[in-house]
């Protein structure tokens, strides 16, 4: 069996373990884990199943999260809706015994004191990104399956401009919207299309790392906080004096990030970052509000100078049972970037619905795209709609 190198990124109150843990194989049996249980056969209680087994489970059928806790039986996250596994509720001991899969003795002792852990680790068949925590029950796990492989545009079917916003050689690109939303897969696809047709220098840095690039045309470079680096900004500062050509921030959390982002930006290099916010217009307000009102003012036009594109994204279910996404593109054209300095939020919001040639479109009329190709239905559109009175109209012919 080839050898698995298990990637620990730990973030327990700032404190990860210097040194990461080997990872142990499936054929190999630790003392105090139950032995591994064969795929094919059907377990009939947790006791005997390992978690590698379960999260092997949840990738087979598909699934993206797997649900584990003291208390309760296992539960899968199928395109954005939680299913009970047909397994007993989860004691102490299996529970603790999973974590031994994945933690060592000194990084499960830290997570009783913090209550806290967050990590990743990677089987040959997928990444996962791990967070357990305490609750009322008991300790709870929650794992993400990040493919090994990364989807291309085209199959993510993303609209052309995605490319054209890739070819850009400076300024800020903001992938944003709620968790799992599929940011991650966004930002995936737009690198490693940067990274199979320019010779550039790209810088990540992540919480934890997720999908994994290796060089092609490009050099890629990836660091995780907490094991390559202390915090965002230090990588990020640190980044601005190791030649990048693109730098991805994974997440633009606070001010200092934003500020040494936007420097970057104006300083010759690609950024691209991501945020919690619902809209592209909501992105660019929730910036300006890290700010006080002294130096918001400064703020807009260095945003407004530097950015190259906000795309918000969202996931719906299709009609063939799938997931599609959804987004909010505004580009910063020459209009923009005026109304930006300005503070002209609703100007914005109604050019973005007239200026389909520069790229942009609005979540609605994405939602309208989806609709009218038969991959979601009517219902679907108004659920996801941010504004249904006007998908309404738009679903009726009368926008």
């Amino acid at each position: 069996m080839t050898q698995r190198q298990q990637t620990q990124t730990l973030n327990m109150s700032g404190d990860r373990s210097a040194q990461p843990a080997a990872y142990t194989p499936a054929s190999a049996h630790r003392p105090g884990t139950p032995p591994p249980m064969p795929n094919s056969v059907a377990p009939k209680s947790t006791s005997r199943v390992t978690l590698e087994h379960l999260i092997n489970e949840a990738y087979e059928k598909g699934y993206s999260d797997l649900h584990l806790g003291v208390g309760e039986v296992p539960r899968f996250r199928n395109r954005g809706e939680i299913l009970a596994a047909d397994y007993p509720e989860t004691d102490k001991e299996t529970f603790k015994s999973w974590m031994q899969e994945v933690m060592t003795e000194a990084e499960i002792q830290r997570f009783e004191e913090h209550l806290e852990f967050d990590g990743a680790t990677q089987y040959d068949f997928a990444r996962v990104r791990i967070n357990i925590f305490g609750s009322l029950k008991g300790a709870a796990m929650v794992l993400r399956l990040i493919p090994l492989k990364i989807l291309t545009m085209e199959q993510l079917r993303l609209p052309p401009i995605f490319k054209d916003i890739c070819h850009h050689h400076k300024g800020l690109i903001l992938v944003t919207g709620p968790t799992g939303s599929g940011k991650s897969t966004t930002m995936a696809a737009m690198v490693d299309y940067i990274n199979k047709e320019m010779a550039k220098h790209i810088i990540t840095i992540e919480d934890p790392i997720e999908f994994i690039h290796k060089s092609q045309k490009s050099l890629v470079k990836q660091r995780e906080v907490g094991m390559h680096t202390r915090k965002f900004d230090n990588a990020l500062k640190a980044a601005l004096r190791e030649d990048p050509d693109l730098i991805l921030v994974g997440e633009m959390r606070d001010k200092e990030t934003v500020n040494t982002a936007l420097k970057a930006a104006q300083t010759g290099h690609l950024v691209m970052g991501t945020l919690h916010t619902n809209s592209a217009v909501k992105t660019i307000e929730r910036i300006l509000n890290l700010y006080s009102g002294d130096e918001q003012d400064a703020m807009r036009v260095a945003l407004a100078e530097s950015l190259v594109a906000v795309i918000a994204q969202g996931l719906c279910r299709t009609t063939d049972g799938k997931r599609a996404a959804f987004h909010d593109i505004l580009i910063n054209t020459e209009a923009i970037k005026d109304w930006v300095k300005e503070g002209k939020y609703d100007q914005i919001t109604e050019l973005m619905k007239q200026a389909s040639f520069d790229g942009m479109i609005t979540m609605n009329q994405s939602l309208l795209n989806l609709y009218q190709e038969g991959r979601i239905t009517e219902e679907t559109a108004l659920e996801m709609s941010p504004t249904p009175n006007e998908m309404a109209q738009f679903l009726r012919g009368r926008v």
